[in-house]
């Protein structure tokens, strides 16, 4: 049997992102293991049936010494766990498994879900990644793009050749799990939700200036936070800060839940303020539960927010423009809402349910298996020669 083994920056991520994607692989005869950096989601990917390794990733470093070490890391997986395939994601698995695993001859389909906070500001360390995904992209079998802009950035910056890259709609969304449910607490309260980590590119601060200014117009209107405030990204918000919001009363936090779904039952409208994205999980997730959404006019919100069909966008780092955003929305007539609440769960249904997306990976996995038994086989058969001379 062969083994796939897909890589990323954390467990949390594999957990919440990848794990449906494993057991459509698994589904098809393949062994899957995972590896990520340990953290408190590894004994929950071990409890539903799978290996994972732990391997060193320092998600702020930019040391060449720790990046060494990460890279040498994987080496030592991958030559004792004999993967046939690796399917990577984020930045430094991107880049360092890329590199371990070609260097093993292991082919690899890489998949960029956004370009992150060091393409939203750029300085040198921009350049630098420029330069190692262009190193590390060079032998790999593909690279998936969550979203036509990020994908045209990448080719013409001469990173990956055009041959390479496919675009894929998002990482999918189970349909089955995120399907249409009347709200059935707070229906005296309009409830906009935020999921997504509490860091500043996920555009938190706008969020919540946006929802003072409401606050201050509107009555029975609540704005919630739901996601982690321990991401490791340097644009972390503070807890403090959350809490003193929460004081104010300008927001409701509600923590993390493994019922994301039960949390946007309850709310009216998803909402992602983000500066830049590859195909937002949160939005897609709101929209296939027939919820209408609002976000920035950025790359990967507006692949899914179809402004006035299925919600509003608005500009970026403007909490004014969100605020009129919530405005428009707590304006329009109920009937107005549930159409663009259905629209959005049409556009899912057609576009971005995980079975498109699933296909598409299984499709180049089996493209891909085909080149590690050719090397295998002309190996093989350079032994058997060399055997023949020497005998």
């Amino acid at each position: 049997m062969k083994t796939i083994a897909i890589v990323s920056n954390s467990a949390f991520n594999i957990y919440n992102f990848r794990l449906s994607l494993a057991s459509a692989i698994r589904e098809r005869g393949y062994e899957v293991m995972f590896v990520a950096p340990k953290d408190e989601y590894t004994e929950k990917i071990m409890d539903e049936g799978y290996l994972i390794k732990d391997v060193f990733i320092n998600p702020k470093g930019n040391s060449p010494i720790e990046d060494k070490k990460t890279i040498d890391e994987f080496k030592k997986i991958y030559i004792k766990h004999k993967p046939d395939l690796i399917l990577n994601y984020t930045i430094k698995p991107n880049i360092y498994s890329s590199l371990a695993a070609s260097s093993l001859n292991i082919p690899v389909i890489n998949t960029v879900t956004g370009l992150g906070t060091v393409f939203i500001e750029e300085n040198f360390v921009t350049d630098l990644v420029k330069i190692l995904y262009k190193i590390s992209f060079k032998k790999v079998h593909k690279v998936f793009f969550q979203n036509r802009a990020d994908m045209e950035f990448f080719i013409n910056k001469g990173i990956v050749s055009p041959d390479k890259t496919l675009l894929v709609p998002g990482s999918g969304v189970d349909t089955m799990r995120f399907y249409p449910r009347e709200k059935t607490k707070n229906k005296d309260k309009f409830v906009f939700l935020f999921i997504g980590r509490m860091i500043k590119d996920k555009g938190v601060i706008e969020y919540v200036e946006a929802a003072k200014m409401i606050k201050e117009k509107y009555e029975n209107v609540e704005f919630q936070l739901l996601g982690s405030l321990d991401a490791e990204n340097k644009t972390l918000i503070s807890k403090k800060s959350v809490y003193e919001w929460v004081k104010k009363g300008y927001i409701t936090y509600l923590g993390t839940s493994f019922k994301v779904e039960d949390v946007i039952a309850e709310s009216d409208c998803v909402v992602l303020p983000s500066y830049r994205e590859g195909l937002p999980k949160s939005l897609l997730e709101g929209a296939s539960m027939q919820r209408p959404l609002i976000a920035t006019d950025v790359v990967g919100c507006r692949d899914v927010v179809i402004d006035g069909e299925n919600g509003f966008l608005c500009e970026a780092k403007n909490a004014r423009s969100l605020a009129e955003a919530f405005e428009k929305m707590l304006d329009m007539d109920e009937k107005e809402r549930v159409l663009m609440g259905k629209r959005a769960r049409e556009m899912v249904l057609e576009k971005f349910d995980e079975r498109i997306v699933y296909d598409q990976y299984i499709k180049e996995i089996e493209r891909a298996l085909p080149i590690k038994l050719r090397f295998k086989l002309k190996s093989c058969e350079r032994v058997e020669s060399l055997s023949l001379k020497f005998a």
